[in-house]
């Protein structure tokens, strides 16, 4: 998927939410539980509740590794099942040598057909290169996170700058906005501006919107460029908006009162850019 398609579609749906597939088998409603692949059948039934209201999907891969090969067969599953028109984003954080990344970008960019991939950047260009080898697909790569941990290693001073910058800096020489965006953890928005300024471009991957408790305005105001450039994430605050036979339509509900609230902030802050 293009850029302008991808803005294409955020017009036409009026959000830029992006349902994180984060899907536990110890939190998914029981009665589903003796199904013959009950991970599958919940991110269906998700899928089939949020689709009208988000412009992207994104399984967490480690919920699906952990189950082994059962655990690969739905998230296969899954991803055939996402409607086409609908951005796909494996959220797996990959980040090795050029010969290993080349194998992980074959894993999801042809086994599995994802449209972006999230990627460390630890290990350099290298590391990051052969995911910039396919057509229209998308790295992601992490940029300022919203753990604790961020401040460890992405917020240390590198001279005079930081290193979350530097990262921003440097892998902007390695592809355009065209086919490279980066994650900044909701919980930063006051970081977003000063990122504006190294990325004025590229489509940022938002998470921590939600069950995590980043302000969407707040990120709205300060990230949104004027193709949008937004991925909003929420996943837990949706998908288990209910532990009952109800999961369904309050998903539904949850996801059509963040779509509704983006679309007040589409109108507010798209057009001032």
């Amino acid at each position: 998927m293009t850029k302008q398609e991808l803005f294409g579609h955020i017009l036409k749906k009026k959000s830029y939410l992006c349902v994180g597939l984060d899907t536990d088998i110890k939190k998914i409603p029981r009665h589903l539980l003796g199904l013959p692949d009950p991970v599958f059948e919940f991110n269906k039934i998700i899928i089939d509740a949020t689709a009208d209201y988000c412009i992207a999907y994104k399984p967490n891969t480690a919920f699906y590794e952990a189950l082994g090969s059962k655990g690969w067969e739905s998230l296969q599953k899954t991803l055939e099942y996402i409607p086409k028109e609908i951005f796909s984003i494996a959220d797996a954080k990959r980040g090795d040598i050029g010969n290993t990344s080349g194998l992980y970008a074959r894993a999801f960019f042809e086994t599995l057909n994802f449209d972006a991939v999230t990627v460390a950047p630890y290990m350099g260009e290298d590391s990051v290169k052969p995911f910039l080898d396919f057509k229209n697909k998308w790295v992601i790569l992490l940029a300022l996170t919203s753990n604790a941990g961020s401040k460890d290693f992405q917020l240390e001073k590198v001279g005079d700058e930081e290193l979350f910058i530097k990262v921003l800096k440097k892998s902007r020489e390695w592809a355009t906005a065209e086919q490279l965006m980066y994650v900044v953890g909701a919980t930063q928005a006051s970081m977003l501006a000063r990122i504006r300024k190294f990325a004025p471009d590229n489509f940022l991957l938002v998470p921590g919107v939600g069950a995590q408790g980043g302000d969407l305005e707040e990120v709205s105001k300060y990230g949104m460029n004027k193709e949008c450039g937004l991925l909003v994430n929420a996943s837990r605050s949706i998908i288990y908006a209910s532990e009952g036979a109800d999961f369904a339509a309050a998903a539904a509900k949850e996801a059509k009162k963040v779509k509704q609230e983006m679309e007040i902030y589409l109108n507010k802050y798209l057009n001032r850019v």
